[in-house]
């Protein structure tokens, strides 16, 4: 907070339209009956009353900025996830980790390491499960965010997963409670490579959209500040607005 020498400095950044007298209680004039004499006179000639308003003030700057400071990193929380799960579904839409390499592997019979021509399924797992935690993570931060913009890209996000469930199972994915994913990795292991591609590459794939509505999010989360509670919260869970209720909740 900047110093503040004089009461005009006061009357140029905050109200003084205010009743202070609250600040000099019990200094009434016994034979006037006035609220301000000589002592108030006194208190605001020699420093104290300014010092008193400067305390005060300042005690309410703090309070402010902490509200403010939790709303801008709940804010930047909320970008930061976003832009993580942008990453992942894009990192799943990229051609190379659909491609076969040559990996090195142990013979079953004799042990020995030879090299052969494969997916790269340690890559893959690695790839999916990044992508799964990253969109539970926006599932959840979404759900403690007010800005009806990061709400409704969060729930129309929800609904495309919705509409991918059948092909997700083939791949070991399920949509479990508030809408988050879960993911069973011997499932994967054991899924076909035609699924996972239908699902993550190309154009307008599953990975493709979630990538765009990731982005929506991210930029809705940039402008919302102070859309979200200062302890946290939000009303209504994201899971309550997919339920048919979005136009009437967000």
């Amino acid at each position: 907070m900047s110093e503040i020498n004089s009461f005009s400095d006061y009357a140029s950044k905050y109200n003084t339209n205010v009743d202070y007298s609250y600040l000099f209680g019990g200094m009434q004039t016994p034979s006037t009956g006035s609220a301000f004499n000589l002592s108030d006179y006194a208190a605001i000639k020699n420093g104290s009353y300014g010092k008193l308003l400067k305390a005060y003030y300042a005690k309410q700057d703090a309070e402010k900025a902490s509200s403010g400071g939790d709303t801008v990193q709940k804010s930047t929380l909320m970008k930061s996830g976003a832009d993580a799960l942008k990453k992942s579904a894009d990192a799943l839409n990229n051609d190379e980790l659909w491609e076969k390499k040559k990996i090195k592997k142990k013979d079953e019979k004799t042990g020995e390491e030879i090299e052969v021509e494969d997916y790269d399924w340690e890559a893959i797992t690695k790839a999916v499960k990044s992508f799964v935690e990253d969109y539970n993570d926006v599932v959840e931060q979404a759900g403690d965010s007010n800005s009806k913009d990061v709400l409704r890209n969060a729930v129309w996000m929800t609904g495309i997963t919705e509409s991918n469930e059948n092909m997700l199972s083939k791949i070991g994915i399920t949509v479990g409670k508030g809408n988050k994913l879960e993911l069973d990795e011997e499932a994967l292991k054991k899924a076909d490579i035609s699924s996972f591609k239908t699902l993550f590459t190309g154009h307008n794939s599953f990975a493709d959209k979630v990538s765009m509505k990731a982005n929506s999010i991210s930029n809705a989360a940039a402008r919302s500040s102070g859309t979200y509670k200062s302890n946290g919260t939000y009303n209504n869970s994201l899971s309550e607005l997919v339920s048919k209720k979005v136009d009437e909740e967000v």
